[in-house]
């Protein structure tokens, strides 16, 4: 096979679902002449007219040309038998996510087309090892997974599994980036790279609720305020929690039971419930009667605190300095200890300190922690806890100070880490994880979560921005209040600290 083996190849999409319809569509539009099956009596003719109605739709907009649009529609060719498509030269399979029945597909298609055919699979989960196995040429089966809605997101995975050819690999790569999508390769494992890397997003989620330390709609409003599209509850709910439950479960069972991965025992519950997000008209919200979106946690403004005798600002860095200029601005005269080991604000004898991890109560009495800023959130929700033994001056206090520096401070229960600082240290160090067993290059994790999930940046980018020490200690402090396996820290990031002492 040729470099440009595939570059006007006719192809076959089995599956005319959303993301077979998808598929076939974006392959339209790059010039290939396509033909679509499906198994169901109708679905192809049914998909079609769905699609030039969508189509229609961008025409009346301005997006399309009818001339376009006309191209497209006239390059798909709806077939009734798999036989028709013995000319071939790659087929895409978005059926059902289930082994034997995409196996089966395989086999029958060897039948059919010709030797140097290239196969993909569409699968979001199941190994492509597992698919390929019993094939009389696995090689040329790769993954080639898109994500929903496939005409808009850009992200294609390109999964190799044990037997897959390095050359049929590339040539998909290339093909994905013709067809205007950014390829990443990944290695055959549970949940490729973002359906692996993105559990803790829920699952730090689904532990915080479990313990009742807060609310879904603090939580939401915590990670949007970090630059998160959408949070947690709330994407779970757009997901449906039923289909988030399922591939928490698939990943945890195929990582034979790893305790970093296991599910949560309130998503659960509401699944049992019928508690399924949007499509059930209730899961985190309510959807029974129109709302933009979940309430925003916004609390009622506090009167600015007492001025204090002592107000130093403690750390060095973007964020320091940012403290230091607003008390500057609020009038207050401070003092600057650069040389401190955490960050934060001293006022008289109490502190308000960065989350290292470790709980408010751990650090002493007149304390309260706050959350991880991002530099790229100016102001908006901020999580902090007060110690169990700080007084209620201070408790008072504390998230008046947060308003000073231009948060919304949102009051949770204790928890280490709090919420956006141990969700982005899991992100960190699920996607190290992956770097060091061979699924992902460090810059196709970063690639993959933000055009995969619309992540803020990714995980090697915010590793870079916090240090590989602070992610430890926050994984360390986890670990040291829990116990088990779920906070260990992943190798490789223990090397990578190593490294730096050099």
């Amino acid at each position: 096979m040729t470099k440009d083996f595939l570059t006007d190849a006719p192809i076959l999409v089995v599956g005319a679902g959303i993301m077979g319809l998808g598929i076939a569509q974006v392959a339209a539009q790059a010039g290939h002449q396509v033909m679509l099956y499906d198994s169901r009596a109708g679905a192809v003719g049914e998909a079609c007219a769905k699609l030039g109605k969508t189509l229609d739709a961008l025409v009346v907009k301005g997006k399309l040309s009818a001339q376009a649009v006309a191209q497209t529609l006239s390059r798909i060719q709806a077939i009734d038998s798999l036989a028709a498509a013995a000319p071939v030269q790659l087929v895409v399979e978005a059926i059902v996510e289930k082994i034997d029945v995409k196996r089966d597909l395989f086999l029958q298609l060897e039948a059919i087309v010709a030797a140097d055919c290239v196969f993909a699979s569409n699968t979001s989960s199941i190994s492509i090892t597992a698919i390929a196995n019993g094939l009389a040429q696995p090689g040329r089966l790769v993954g080639m997974h898109f994500f929903n809605p496939v005409p808009l997101m850009k992200l294609v995975e390109v999964v190799s599994g044990l037997q897959t050819d390095p050359a049929v690999a590339h040539l998909i790569f290339d093909l994905a980036k013709m067809w205007g999508k950014t390829p990443v390769f990944a290695r055959s494992t549970p949940g490729f790279i973002v359906n692996r890397i993105a559990r803790p997003y829920y699952a730090e989620a689904l532990a915080l609720l479990q313990e009742q330390a807060t609310t879904p709609a603090v939580l939401d409003a915590c990670m949007r305020a970090a630059g998160f599209r959408m949070g947690p509850c709330e994407l779970m709910d757009l997901i449906g929690l039923d289909t988030n439950f399922a591939v928490t479960q698939s990943v945890f069972a195929a990582n034979f039971y790893d305790k970093r991965f296991v599910p949560s025992l309130l998503q659960r519950e509401m699944v049992d419930g019928g508690l399924l997000g949007r499509k059930s008209g209730h899961g985190f919200y309510d959807y029974s009667r129109p709302v933009a979106k979940p309430a925003t946690a916004t609390p009622e403004p506090l009167p600015p605190p007492l001025a204090p005798q002592l107000l130093r600002v403690h750390g060095s860095g973007a964020l320091a300095d940012r403290f230091a200029a607003a008390l500057v601005r609020s009038g207050s005269p401070i003092e600057r200890s650069q040389s401190s080991d955490w960050l934060g604000l001293e006022v008289d004898a109490a502190q308000l300190r960065l989350t290292d991890g470790r709980p408010a109560s751990q650090l002493g009495g007149e304390v309260a922690v706050f959350d991880l800023s991002l530099a790229s959130a100016a102001s908006g929700a901020l999580a902090w806890a007060a110690s169990v033994r700080a007084s209620p001056a201070w408790c008072a206090a504390a998230p008046a100070w947060l308003q000073v520096l231009g948060f919304m401070p949102q009051c949770v229960a204790d928890a280490p880490g709090l919420i956006v600082a141990r969700t982005l240290a899991m992100l960190i160090n699920e996607a190290a994880d992956a770097v060091q067993q061979g699924v992902c290059s460090a810059e196709a994790a970063d690639a993959a979560m933000k055009l995969g999930v619309n992540y803020p940046a990714g995980p090697f980018e915010w590793l870079a921005a916090w240090g590989s020490d602070t992610v430890i200690g926050v994984l360390d402090a986890l670990d040291a209040c829990y116990r088990g396996e779920r906070y260990r820290v992943s190798p490789w990031l223990r090397q990578r600290a190593w490294q730096a002492l050099t």
